[in-house]
């Protein structure tokens, strides 16, 4: 019996890598580049007089609006100069790049971003998530958690996002158990997004390891939605 469960337990987790293993890397880098929409006006902030800061707000303004191409091209100007202005510049045009499907180019990008020790490394570190997220297909699932396993601990900034990747690396090396209790700690982390630790929960669930603290704040967080949603029809 013990036979029989752990295989359907298998089928489920490949199931699952199937289904969700891409919108997860997805996620992941739509929710990097919204905070990379947070550095634009966090700058705007710190330096609303510099050209450089208005370069970078109607950059912004251009990709809210779904103009991508002209974009990038108020972003190429930045790139040749110093400091936080290129290379918050280079970060967006890279996360431009994965929205147009150019992963290649984007991973380039991240890299050179990462590589820069002149770089804060709360930003090198981002870029160097965002460069594993684009070519996560493409790499060795060891180099994946050589890479990320520093920042996939509890209390790191990036501890949902790096996790999540490092995650989804275990499950490609069979490594089922360590992928179960990584996604268990996302999933009580209350500091990470509800959505992220749904997911998590969900993962943890199938791979047999229990990610729930609390059954009814769980339950509490599924029906309000709900019951909102229910309110507006």
């Amino acid at each position: 019996m013990r036979e029989v469960d752990e295989a359907v337990r298998q089928d489920q987790v490949a199931e699952f890598g199937r289904r969700y293993g891409k919108p997860l890397i997805a996620v992941v880098a739509l929710g990097i580049l919204a905070f990379g929409g947070y550095l634009f006006w966090d700058h705007r902030q710190e330096a609303a007089m510099e050209a450089e800061s208005e370069t970078l707000v109607g950059a912004l303004d251009q990709l809210q609006a779904g103009n991508l191409g002209s974009a990038t091209e108020r972003l190429d100007p930045l790139l040749a100069e110093e400091g936080g202005a290129a290379t918050q510049a280079a970060l967006l045009k890279a996360g431009i790049a994965m929205e147009q499907g150019r992963n290649e180019d984007a991973a380039k990008i991240y890299a050179e971003v990462a590589a820069d020790d002149d770089v804060p490394q709360l930003l090198r570190d981002l870029a160097t998530i965002r460069e594993i997220a684009a070519t996560f297909d493409d790499r060795e699932p060891d180099d994946v958690v050589a890479r990320l396993k520093p920042m996939a601990v509890p209390g790191n900034p990036y501890f949902g996002s790096a996790g999540e990747l490092v995650a989804m690396a275990y499950l490609d090396q069979g490594n089922n158990e360590e992928a179960g209790t990584l996604l268990a700690a996302i999933a009580k982390d209350e500091t990470q997004p509800e959505s992220l630790r749904s997911r998590a929960r969900q993962m943890a669930g199938v791979l047999g390891v229990d990610a729930i603290e609390d059954v009814d704040a769980v339950l509490e967080g599924i029906q309000e939605p709900a019951a909102a949603a229910q309110a507006q029809q």
